[in-house]
């Protein structure tokens, strides 16, 4: 028995999987807020276009 418990604390396998998941996140958040940014901008420049060409 002490030696199944020995090995279940030294299995590291879950932890990096939540390690991986943490940054899947993060990197998903960045991109997010990157994507919604440019999207943003883009928007603006397309309607000073827009306004431009009509007027």
């Amino acid at each position: 028995m002490t030696n199944l418990f020995a090995r279940f604390i030294k299995n590291e396998s879950g932890a990096t999987a939540i390690e991986y998941g943490l940054i899947a996140a993060l990197v998903a958040v960045a991109a997010i807020a990157g994507m919604t940014a440019l999207g943003t901008g883009l928007k603006t420049q397309f309607t000073n276009i827009a306004a431009r060409l009509a007027g």
